[in-house]
């Protein structure tokens, strides 16, 4: 058995479970509860804050958390990064009101700046020689220059839109962090071998991501052109029809850049265009 930390509540926890139950692995929700068991993997799931997830990891009360990295890069915790998860994106960023002019991080010398992750603005400030006051604030950091408690804030930054209906502008971007899967750096040989499992169907899932099927008729004497349009894992499979003269070309193709292809498929020739959804990709 192995223990994963989550966020008890909110979009990480929404998307954690969802990659879970895409995984195969299904917690009863309806019935959550502090510590709940899946009923088909060898894990249980602990819901807890976002903040007090590294620390429960490192400290050996759980095997492995998904959290947002900005909470283990702000803890210190030691614990393995074991992958990024490709969600829950977002930035550690300095704002100032958006009608004083920025002019670099000496701008900060002497002044307060309100955020809920002094350890990580410290260090920027450190390592850029500037010298402010850091007020720690849990919760509504951003109100804190039209309050008057400080000069600038130092916050998450999702698109921004909170920061200018607060009159605010972004100037440093000190940290980009995403959703992490950590894990304790002691794990046993039998939790290990379950975590290889999991990063297994997790892998499988995470690949699909962002990418479509495509298969598609295509005249014999176009094949090469259109192989070189279309990517693949290793390399694009091709059918005989019983047509004369054609084949089935299928593949796997970004999503961003499915309608480009499709496109110039279409002046080859290509018919019978069919894009599908991925579910998993397992090499």
């Amino acid at each position: 058995m192995i223990r994963i930390a989550i966020q008890s509540k909110g979009r990480l926890s929404e998307e954690s479970l969802a990659l879970l139950r895409e995984a195969g692995i299904r917690i009863d929700e309806l019935k959550r509860k502090f510590l709940a068991r899946a009923a088909d993997f060898p894990l249980e799931v602990l819901y807890l804050r976002d903040d007090d997830i590294p620390g429960v990891v490192a400290g050996g009360s759980a095997d492995l958390g998904i959290v947002g990295y900005n909470e283990v890069a702000e803890t210190g915790a030691e614990v393995r990064v074991v992958r990024k998860m490709g969600f829950g994106t977002c930035r550690l960023s300095l704002a100032i009101p958006k009608a004083q002019e920025y002019t670099g991080p000496s701008f900060f010398e002497g002044k307060r700046i309100a955020t809920s992750y002094p350890n990580v603005l410290s260090g920027w400030l450190r390592e850029n020689g500037v010298k402010a006051d850091i007020c720690k604030i849990m919760g509504s950091v951003e109100i804190s220059p039209a309050a008057g408690l400080a000069d600038a804030i130092f916050d998450i930054v999702s698109s921004g839109g909170t920061l200018v209906s607060n009159g605010l502008k972004e100037v440093e971007t000190v940290l980009c962090s995403e959703a992490v899967l950590i894990a304790r750096p002691d794990l046993d040989a039998e939790k290990q071998q379950i975590l290889d499992k999991l990063l297994f169907r997790l892998d499988a899932v995470m690949s699909s991501v962002g990418k479509k099927y495509i298969l598609m008729n295509i005249p014999n004497d176009k094949l090469a052109e259109a192989v070189k349009v279309l990517p693949a894992l290793r390399s694009p499979t091709v059918m005989p029809l019983a047509a004369e003269g054609w084949c089935s070309l299928h593949s796997v193709v970004e999503e961003r850049e499915l309608w480009d292809k499709i496109e110039k498929l279409k002046a080859l020739g290509a018919e019978g265009i069919l894009v599908l959804h991925l579910d998993k990709v397992i090499d």
